[in-house]
């Protein structure tokens, strides 16, 4: 089956948790938006479709449409064997990956605490703010709950769910990513006390398929227009 992606084309976003999976499960997909007229494609497919998602990412797939990341994930998961079988470990699997879309909304939130609509800039010093708080106290919060599940994991601490690679364990190879470009510093520090953390990050990026991926051209580079934004003020 071949799946068609729809988000931003120049930004990794929240459309790289859905892309990590993809390539991981070695799935034949298109990445709509990046081609000739994609975009407008999409704009005209959130607009005229049956079920229109709210917003980037969705994905079609065997005739459907779904939205959300976490939704898109759960699907692919149970596609491509990247989730748990069993009720309970699947909805475990999606629990965890709801929580790290929250620290998604957080991070983005550091440059844009007052408004979507307004210019980094328009409000920077309330960006300030947000982030020496994201720096001190949410960063180690949400790096610390990953660190101890990793270690309470009754199967191995190689992963966040069970003994096998899920979607959730791809995406928080993401936010590791995310973290270290824009805030390098911060980062750093935090993974030093989180080596469960780092030590899945590193396994993940050696990957046979994910580090092919990360080498090639699929792979947009961070930028300062994604979720993750590289404002040194924003790390002191």
């Amino acid at each position: 089956m071949m799946y068609e992606l729809y988000y931003w084309p120049t930004i990794q976003g929240r459309g790289e948790f859905v892309r990590l999976t993809l390539e991981e499960a070695a799935a034949d997909y298109v990445d709509v938006a990046r081609g000739p007229g994609g975009t407008r494609a999409m704009m005209r497919l959130m607009k005229d479709a049956e079920t229109p998602p709210f917003a980037p990412p969705f994905l079609r797939a065997d005739g459907r449409l779904i939205g959300q990341t976490a939704a898109i994930l759960l699907y692919l998961g149970a596609q491509h064997g990247l989730a748990p079988k069993d009720p309970a470990g699947g909805l475990w699997t999606h629990q965890i990956q709801l929580t790290i879309a929250d620290f998604v909304n957080e991070a983005h939130d550091t440059h844009h605490p007052v408004g979507s609509s307004l210019y980094y800039e328009d409000q920077k010093e309330e960006s300030l703010r947000r982030a020496e708080d994201f720096r001190q106290n949410r960063i180690p919060k949400f790096l610390g709950w990953f660190e101890d599940i990793l270690d309470r994991n009754p199967s191995g601490s190689d992963h966040l769910v069970g003994a096998d690679l899920t979607y959730a364990d791809l995406s928080l190879f993401q936010i590791v990513e995310g973290l270290a470009y824009a805030f390098p510093k911060t980062a750093a520090a935090a993974l030093k006390k989180t080596p469960l953390v780092t030590a899945l990050h590193a396994a993940i990026a050696e990957r046979p398929r994910i580090k092919a991926y990360l080498a090639s051209d699929r792979r947009i580079p961070f930028n300062q227009e994604g979720i993750f934004r590289r404002y040194p003020e924003l790390d002191d």
